[in-house]
């Protein structure tokens, strides 16, 4: 069921596609394949929206070319007012693609950790953060585990949490629940809907369109690289010439007399039956019952809460940590005596630290080489400096983490 939205900027468009059309080409430049034509799409901000279609539709194509991955053929496309491949729009995009892509021999921490560092997150934001996720998609007890060991559903488990690192305003999802338990799909439906609350906006790709149905605002249908319908789920999907009427469990006679009343109105009762809960809630509801007898099991964990981050504005902890470093960085006054004798060069501010850290560093000519044997162990020492200081700018000398 759609969730109501609400905030400042609510439907404000932050991806506009017109016209847009991707003609693949072979060797001698023949149109091989026209797997987009003229798509004319909307993504809405705080919305989600569900990209339909079945294989070979245009749906993956279309994300790549949002994502500045792939160039359209011809037609526009913006994303929050610039064009797709432009650098400064990607750390306010989330991409979860339709096969995870991982680094085998890194555990789970160490995959999110790098991502991290690539969107220049800071040391103590990154664990914290890194933590919040595991938690979250239950993979605290396998963290330690290289991703080339995990099943399936695990390694989409944690490419979700690298596709939340950042925050994103805007998360693309394409497949999200491949490979996934009942578990793990109703806590990523449950992700979802939390996020949309929040006022994120996400673009929701699946061959699943039940969880589509209970997740999604809107609903786009592509087939044959077009746009064939495009609407909410109410307007696509409610129905105008019937009516559900809901009650307790009625006799015989009670349901007698009310058909009568609906004869003397032209009307009857088409069909009476006893509603069933759906499958996926019984099955939760088994699983949760074993978890709260205690019985163990080796694979991945249901997960935790939703991740902090996610769901409440940091600005207010970052502040609270500025605050926290700018009291650590201030020194007691000395007396005056200890002035007059023996003046202290003043400590530099977190501020000029910064600008330092930020700002190119200058050649410098190289001191002479001194004579003696060669150090191996120090040559090492200094590759593991640079290798550090390109990995994570801000752990320079003389940063706080």
């Amino acid at each position: 069921m759609a969730v109501e939205r609400g905030g400042a900027g609510a439907g404000e468009p932050i991806v506009v596609c017109g016209k847009l059309t991707k003609i693949f080409r072979d060797f001698w430049m023949r149109n091989r394949v026209r797997a987009v034509e003229d798509v004319d799409l909307e993504v809405r901000r705080g919305e989600v929206l569900g990209l339909l279609g079945p294989n070979g539709s245009g749906k993956s194509t279309t994300i790549k070319m949002i994502l500045g991955l792939l160039r359209p053929t011809s037609g526009r496309i913006a994303v929050f007012g610039k064009r797709p491949d432009d650098v400064a729009i990607k750390k306010r995009i989330g991409y979860l693609p339709e096969e995870s892509y991982l680094y085998r021999f890194l555990d789970a921490r160490e995959t999110l950790d790098y991502y991290g560092r690539l969107f220049h997150l800071e040391r103590r934001q990154r664990m914290r953060r890194v933590e919040m996720l595991l938690e979250m998609v239950g993979l605290e007890a396998a963290q330690r585990r290289p991703v080339g060991e995990y099943s399936k559903g695990m390694q989409r488990r944690i490419g979700l949490a690298q596709a939340l690192i950042n925050d994103p305003e805007f998360l693309i999802l394409d497949e999200p629940t491949t490979g996934l338990d009942p578990i793990g799909t109703r806590q990523i439906k449950d992700l979802i809907l939390e996020l949309g609350r929040r006022g994120k906006t996400v673009l929701l790709c699946s061959h699943l369109l039940a969880d589509v149905e209970d997740v999604c605002d809107r609903i786009a249908i592509m087939y044959g690289g077009k746009v064939r319908l495009e609407g909410t789920v109410d307007e696509l999907l409610v129905r105008q010439d019937v009516m559900t009427i809901q009650t307790g469990l009625l006799d015989d006679r009670t349901i007698e007399q009310v058909e009568s009343v609906l004869t003397r109105h032209g009307r009857s009762i088409e069909r009476v039956e006893r509603p069933r809960q759906k499958l996926e809630s019984l099955f939760l509801e088994i699983v949760q019952r074993a978890q709260a007898e205690g019985a163990a099991t080796s694979g991945a964990r249901s997960g935790g809460k939703i991740a902090e981050f996610l769901t409440t504005d940091e600005q207010a902890d970052q502040g609270q940590a500025l605050i926290d470093r700018l009291a650590g960085s201030v020194e007691e006054p000395a007396s005056p005596a200890q002035e007059v004798a023996a003046p202290q060069p003043q400590a530099p501010s977190p501020a000029t630290e910064v600008i330092e850290s930020l700002a190119v560093p200058k050649p410098t000519e190289a001191p002479p080489r001194a004579k003696g044997p060669h150090s191996p162990a120090k040559d090492q020492d200094v590759d593991k400096s640079v290798i550090d200081r390109l990995l994570d700018p801000g752990s320079g000398p003389g940063k706080a983490e």
